[in-house]
């Protein structure tokens, strides 16, 4: 967070810091909206804490004209394009006066969900109530230095008669139309041209008129440059695209220095929002919406994903289980390093602090993706659950917090989680598991073993996933695979030990042991060589804590096409990692069918007894 560091140190000398956000209420406020909001909330909250007078003051930019129609509205509203927002009317079942307000208020109770405590304004009062007029006068009188900031600036060049102003038509209401073509210090001429831009038609009346108390309004960057000056503005930052070389932000700073004699506000560029990829608009109904999100996440985890990394990065969002699940883990860890561990850098504190809304101390939190495996087996009650993990009951506040997790939950259930992403427990082992290899099905059998003889908690089943896995062996993300494969169809899922802990023993040993293999065929592809294992005992035996070994045979079974007898001897290892560790060595074959079974069993033993005797004496292992 040096970046808010940087602001407090660049602040100029007043006695007051005024923030200022604004948002254009053309249609439903996509999620990227908020990121502004929270970025400009942070300073706010930052410099409040270190005793510096500070107010956050966030508009409503709703005299702008409306210059497409929002999603999902329909023809109708053409005939409202041109006009300013809070000039159209809302739509058909609205409590709201207009569109600007049917837009713009709910907007504004997410402000109070986050814990945003922002001053609101709307433009058509500061024009209306002559707060501009000053600023209108001014920057009218020297349209030709405007324009001429323009060119050099942004190599835009504005005709002779162009004046940085737009009246609302006396005739049509329409804004976006019309242009202004003289001030003789009281009145404007105008036309409303009916080809000044291809999404509304004026009307093509022509006119004389007052430029004051809400007759017209300014240019976007002009606009910008008269709320600094008016606002006493001191802290304002903009998205990516209004901070290129020559666009918005240099045009209005420009323009504040030269007309307004000031010194621009300190600026916070940031990085869209972007959902997988995409850049959202709110009129196009592009993306998730800001009711959307805030209806989804959680204040504290919203406000972390906004500003976890620097603003000027951008944000790619993505609604897939991997990425929800690591937002949420990512917080946890961070919540827990604040209050448990108390390892968090200064940075991390930062972050931590700015991302609380309700709360400053420690809380219990339940981890996401148990939640959504528990919303899924409804003989379980998360409430109960939740308190076995905390080993103690809920505090109000923590049961709070777990409601809003599993509103989160369902909402990604319910409106975000592709089929595939969603548990479906199996009754019976999906045809699905006969692709799985000899190993992943042996691996099967030995995690019945395992967890028959483990303790029911989480982390002891976690634990005995990974013990199964060594003993196979096979590497982890195959061990999964195999899990989740039988249980849930799908290749991954929760967290394997929270997942067995939540399913009856019975259950699981009965998915795990109807997985037929062919032994002879899995020792056969995990069995070292004599030369591998023996490599291997040369590179780790000082690493060896206890050992045992065991022999395993199978019989030449009568009336099969099985016409030999085979074995393995399996060492097991403890090592100074304290893990244990199978090393199979798979032995020749059996005299093919020319002998009795049992002598065929007992040349096996002699020779695997004479091996185990010479490697323990030539490498100088230990047996139990």
């Amino acid at each position: 967070m040096a970046w808010i560091d940087d602001i407090v140190k660049r602040i100029h000398n007043t006695d007051m810091q005024i923030i200022n956000d604004a948002k254009s209420p053309s249609g439903q406020p996509h999620v990227g909206s908020l990121r502004g909001i929270i970025i400009h909330d942070a300073p706010f909250r930052y410099l409040k804490e270190k005793g510096v007078s500070t107010k956050f003051i966030y508009g409503s930019d709703d005299y702008d004209p409306l210059d497409e129609l929002p999603k999902g509205y329909s023809k109708e509203y053409e005939k409202y394009l041109g006009m300013p927002l809070c000039n159209v009317p809302a739509p058909e079942g609205s409590i709201h006066s207009d569109l600007a307000m049917h837009f713009i208020s709910d907007f504004f109770k997410i402000f109070d969900e986050l814990g945003v405590q922002a001053e609101k304004y709307y433009m058509r009062d500061i024009y209306r109530n002559g707060v501009f007029n000053e600023a209108i006068d001014k920057l009218l009188s020297n349209v030709e230095k405007i324009r001429e900031i323009y060119l050099r600036v942004s190599n835009s060049e504005r005709a002779n008669n162009w004046y940085p102003f737009q009246v609302v038509c006396e005739k049509c209401g329409k804004l976006g139309t019309t242009v202004v073509t003289n001030y003789d210090g009281k009145l404007v001429d105008y036309e409303c041209n009916p080809n000044l831009v291809t999404w509304a038609t004026g009307c093509g009346h022509k006119g004389k008129m007052s430029p004051f108390n809400g007759g017209g309004k300014l240019p976007y960057k002009v606009e910008w440059a008269a709320k600094w000056a008016y606002m006493n503005i001191t802290i304002e930052g903009g998205g990516t695209d209004h901070n290129t070389k020559g666009g918005s932000r240099d045009v209005a700073e420009a323009i504040y220095r030269e007309i307004f004699k000031k010194r621009p506000p300190l600026n916070i560029p940031y990085g869209f929002f972007m959902l997988e990829g995409k850049k959202m608009s709110s009129s196009k109904g592009i993306g998730a919406t800001a009711r959307d999100m805030t209806n989804f996440l959680p204040p504290e985890v919203l406000r972390y994903l906004m500003f976890g990394s620097h603003p000027k990065r951008e944000v790619n969002f993505a609604p897939n289980e991997n990425y929800i699940t690591k937002l949420f883990n990512d917080f946890d860890r961070l919540h827990n390093k604040f209050h448990i561990t108390k390892n968090a850098n200064q940075a991390e504190k930062n972050i931590y602090n700015l991302a609380q809304v309700f709360s400053d101390n420690y809380y219990f939190t339940s981890d996401f993706s148990l939640i959504i495996t528990l919303l899924q087996l409804p003989h379980k009650d998360i409430y109960e659950e939740a308190e076995k993990l905390k080993d103690a009951p809920l505090t109000e506040f923590e049961t709070q917090n777990l409601n809003l997790r599993i509103r989160a939950a369902k909402y990604w259930l319910d409106n975000i989680a592709p089929d595939e992403d969603k548990l479906i427990l199996q009754k019976d082992v999906p045809e699905n598991a006969q692709n799985l290899t000899v190993t992943q099905k042996a691996f099967l059998e030995n995690l019945a073993k395992s967890i028959n003889n483990s303790k029911w908690t989480e982390k002891d089943l976690q634990t005995a996933m990974f013990s199964a896995a060594r003993l196979t062996p096979i590497l982890p993300k195959d061990s999964f695979e195999a899990f989740y494969t039988v249980l849930l169809d799908k290749k991954q899922g929760p967290k394997a030990g929270n997942l067995m802990y939540f399913l009856e023993k019975e259950y699981l040993l009965k998915m795990f042991t109807s997985v037929k293999f062919d032994r002879i065929k899995f020792w056969k592809h995990t069995s070292l060589t004599v030369n591998e294992f023996e490599f291997w005992l040369n590179k780790e035996k000082s690493n060896i804590v206890k050992s045992d070994v065991r022999i395993d045979f199978i019989n030449r079974e009568k009336n099969t096409t099985q016409t030999y007898s085979t074995g393995v001897i399996e060492f097991t290892f403890k090592m100074t990692d304290n893990k244990t560790y199978l090393k199979r060595i798979y032995l020749k074959e059996f005299f093919e069918g020319k002998t009795e079974t049992q002598k065929e069993l007992e040349k096996f033993k002699i020779y695997a007894k004479d091996y185990i005797e010479k490697t323990i004496s030539q490498y100088n292992i230990d047996l139990n």
